[in-house]
């Protein structure tokens, strides 16, 4: 294009999926994405590390969770007690599995801090050790320590790949790129054509380790369109090659015991079924099974009545195979069923048609259970595969379903695409900000509804490392990003949370919403699947906004969980807030009946237990009035706007001269309530109505909100504008008294910025008090930044203009080894932020770092 340079457009999902009111698919409908993030650790491992105080001896410590490269143990006779819970490197800490020790002559001695605890160190030993399971020795050890397991399907590795054209063979093909465990593959023998490459995620069903063909009687040797290429001594000396070089090319065999295991099949030769082509999934055709060739395998050619036909559409199947129906399927479910090339007429008839073939149809018993309990919606969004052009990752749209299969829009391929039908399980789609996550390009809409242009930063490409309090309960840390992109490997640790329809929904939700909620969303990450949860209720409210600003994140409450921003639109304007949410499957049960009842609706509305017969609260034979003096808020008799109401918030708020946005956003201020629980509802607005009309003017205008404003910034013009309002309930302060207003509170947030304070005193940290702030000067420090506490580095961060981040740190509890492991692609995508705040934010990191290497590294 004219005035193109090396800056492009980016792609934003965030953005298109608000501007198109579209929702992304749930990311725990994406097995194989779920499973490729296993690290090879797993909670409950156990292993033996040197003891910190003793480096000679060594004790046991089991795995409480991963991330990255970082362990974050436990010594085994702690119990349940957190506080001696540390982090270790795998590549630099003193970890080896269980045995180690005994096989080495090493010393197993129990810790100081627990000796008191374990009198006969030989039988806890015993105990603890009895039916555990050991971490792997090659990921601590060798070669392959500390590295992602799917990291070590590396370029250059060598696989295996069954024939499309006759399963019983194989040829050995090599790994040219790995994304995100999606393989593009080479032959091998075709060092330098690219003609006959292959994209296959590397849990398919045709792909094994190297080896695989000779273990179950397969042959090994080139597809016959390519074994022309070459002489039979050239395909000879090249199996030749790879046997000897078998052990520095293989790939773990762990790899792939996450793979679907082929059943037995019961087809029969001539049978007819309907089927969608692989190579082309956009029309369902009539099939015959063409060849058995044993009992996990069998090949399918799409019908072609045709004299003149050179070509047929075959190819091999399983039990499992994705696009294989019963005859009568696509009428059954209302769909088209193409006809046959050269089939006479337009209307076509199975029993003609089975008549006409002299064949029978295959039974329903030969087909899999289809599974319609899977997450996706119409119009969800995602990222699939163009079938046409495999190198394509495209946006796609989901614009129907039926069963266990979606039929997929694609949009901004090179080519217009038809409609392709997948399956649910297939491997050839993945979640939104996949592509983002891994590096590869996501072919965008042509016509992009918001577009930015692109900052480039350059970065050193480090691997995400991320030590806080969400990766202890369960989080991999690219969960914090805003497009929820992956799930801490691959681990369901939250059950299915059950809408119970028939229970009592409350003032604020609607009955008739409610009813068409699914019945179930997960299992999956329970922040993941709670944040889904918490957003159907808000789109099932009468007024969307104010359910958001009940389950709103209470700044004077102990934060327990993990804050995530919801949104919700109400009359056209779009409104988002923090929800707090549990990280752990324990809480989850407490989490839902404690959010029913702050919503004022039955306890067991939504939760781990479904509701068969009867609640178990009673909850339909109470009226509304009696069920809120139950469950509901106790409610002060005073009507009218209480004092912490917000009429002058929106205008205090706005800058001056600012042009508008196009879109707006609206951030929900929870209303204050006074220590005699004043009723926060509007003056004549029944408690029991779900559609009472609040005023809109508590919610703050985002373009008037900086980019890393925080609750407390908020807070305060909060409570100036309570002030004002107290002195007087039924004016407006003049322009000048907002001007004054505005020019006390940027006095105030620019002493803040100056001034080094730490609120709690009494845990008031003795380091790095001395730290010098200005930016153009070298930092100097007064003790070292790796034996920094969680509070140093939070007072450390008060101390810059990043203060309102500090909360984050708090929260995920980063001491300070963890800040010298950030990075700016960590930053942004571990903590929400976008590029200006996050590189805002690792300039002082880098600062620390530099001090660090200048003062202490030596």
């Amino acid at each position: 294009d004219a005035g193109s340079s090396v800056e492009e457009m980016e792609f934003n999902w965030d953005e298109y999926l608000e501007d198109t009111g579209a929702t992304a698919a749930p990311h725990g409908s994406f097995k194989h994405v779920d499973t490729s993030l296993q690290n090879g650790f797993a909670p409950g491992m156990k292993l033996e590390v040197a003891v910190k105080s003793d480096q000679n001896t060594y004790w046991v410590a089991t795995i409480i969770t991963t991330c990255g490269q970082l362990l974050l143990l436990r010594y085994d006779g702690y119990g349940e007690d957190r506080k001696a819970d540390f982090w270790c490197d795998i590549m630099t800490a003193d970890l080896h599995p269980i045995g180690w020790c005994e096989q080495n002559r090493k010393i197993l001695k129990v810790p100081e801090g627990i000796k008191d605890k374990i009198p006969d160190q030989e039988e806890f030993l015993q105990r603890v050790l009895k039916g555990a399971c050991s971490a792997p020795a090659n990921l601590l050890e060798g070669l392959h320590r500390g590295k992602n397991p799917l990291d070590l399907i590396a370029p250059g590795s060598r696989l295996e790949l069954q024939n499309i054209r006759d399963c019983l063979e194989a040829w050995i093909v090599n790994v040219v790129e790995n994304v995100g465990g999606r393989l593009k593959l080479r032959y091998e023998g075709l060092e330098d054509c690219d003609k006959f490459d292959q994209w296959l995620f590397y849990l398919d069903p045709f792909l094994h380790q190297v080896g695989w063909a000779a273990q179950h009687g397969y042959s090994l040797q080139p597809p016959l369109a390519i074994r022309s290429l070459k002489s039979e001594a050239d395909w000879q000396e090249i199996l030749k090659k790879v046997k000897e070089e078998e052990e520095e090319s293989s790939v773990p065999t762990d790899l792939f015991k996450d793979k679907p295991v082929i059943g037995v099949h019961s087809f029969s030769e001539g049978m007819k079924l309907e089927a969608v082509d692989p190579m082309a999934p956009f029309v369902i055709s009539p099939a015959t099974v063409l060849k058995v060739y044993n009992e996990k395998y069998f090949m399918i050619e799409i019908d072609d009545l045709r004299a003149e036909r050179t070509t047929s559409q075959s190819y091999i199947c399983h039990v499992n195979s994705a696009g294989i129906f019963p005859v009568q399927w696509s009428l059954k479910n209302g769909l088209h069923l193409s006809p046959p090339p050269g089939y006479p007429g337009q209307d076509f008839d199975w029993a003609d048609y089975l008549k006409q073939c002299g064949a029978e149809a295959a039974p329903q018993s030969c087909f899999p259970l289809l599974n319609s309990d899977h997450g996706f919606k119409e119009n969800m969004k995602l990222e699939a595969v163009n079938p046409v052009d495999p190198e394509e990752v495209c946006i796609a749209t989901v614009t129907r379903l039926k069963d266990s299969y979606l039929w997929l829009q694609l949009e901004g391929s090179k080519k217009p695409v038809p409609e392709c039908i997948v399956s649910v399980e297939s491997m050839n789609i993945f979640p939104v900000g996949w592509c983002e996550t891994n590096g590869y390009q996501l072919r965008p809409p042509r016509k992009a509804i918001v577009n930015k242009q692109k900052k480039i930063a350059v970065v050193q490409p480090e691997k995400q490392i991320l030590s806080s309090r969400t990766v202890h309960d369960g989080l991999k840390n690219q969960e914090l990003n805003s497009s929820d992109s992956v799930v801490i490997n691959g681990k369901y640790c939250c059950p299915k949370i059950y809408f119970n329809h028939r229970c009592f929904s409350g003032p604020y939700l609607n009955k008739g919403r409610i009813a068409e909620l699914p019945q179930s969303v997960g299992p999956g990450n329970c922040v993941l699947v709670l944040k889904e949860v918490l957003t159907l209720l808000i789109n099932a409210a009468y007024k969307p906004s104010r359910v958001l600003r009940e389950l709103q994140l209470d700044e004077e409450a102990a934060w327990h969980g993990h804050g995530e921003t919801l949104k919700a639109k109400y009359k056209g304007k779009s409104y988002r807030a923090t929800v707090e949410v549990v990280r752990t499957a324990d809480r989850v049960a407490d989490f839902c009946r404690k959010t029913c009842i702050k919503l004022e609706c039955c306890p067991n509305l939504f939760g781990p237990q479904m509701v068969l017969d009867k609640c178990s609260e009673n909850c339909s034979v109470l009226t509304k009035t009696k069920y809120t003096h139950y469950y509901g808020k106790r409610k002060n008799k005073r009507i009218g706007r209480p004092p912490g109401g917000h009429s002058n918030l929106e205008v205090a708020m706005k800058k001056p001269n600012k042009r508008r946005k196009r879109r707006k956003h609206f951030f929900v201020h929870k209303k204050k309530r006074s220590s005699a629980s004043v009723d926060n509802t509007p003056a004549g607005s029944p408690q029991g109505s779900g559609g009472e009309e609040e005023d809109d003017q508590d919610e703050v205008d985002e373009e008037s909100l900086t980019e890393d404003s925080t609750s407390e910034h908020q807070d305060e013009l909060l409570e100036e504008s309570e002030v004002s309002e107290k002195k007087s309930l039924s004016s407006s302060p003049t322009q000048s008294e907002l001007s004054h207003s505005l020019a006390q509170d940027r006095d105030k947030r620019k002493r803040k910025l100056r001034t080094f304070s730490f609120s709690d005193d009494e845990n008031k940290p003795p380091s790095p008090k001395d730290i010098k702030m200005e930016v153009a000067e070298k930092l100097q420090l007064d003790s070292n930044p790796l034996e920094w506490s969680v509070a140093d580095v939070v007072r450390f961060l008060k101390s810059t203009d990043c203060a309102p981040l500090a909360r984050i740190f708090l929260d995920q509890e980063i001491d300070g080894q963890a800040l010298l492991l950030l990075t700016l692609p960590t930053v942004q995508e571990c903590m929400d932020l976008k590029l200006g705040p996050a590189i805002k934010l690792c300039h002082h990191i880098e600062r620390v770092k530099l001090a660090f290497y200048q003062q202490f590294a030596n």
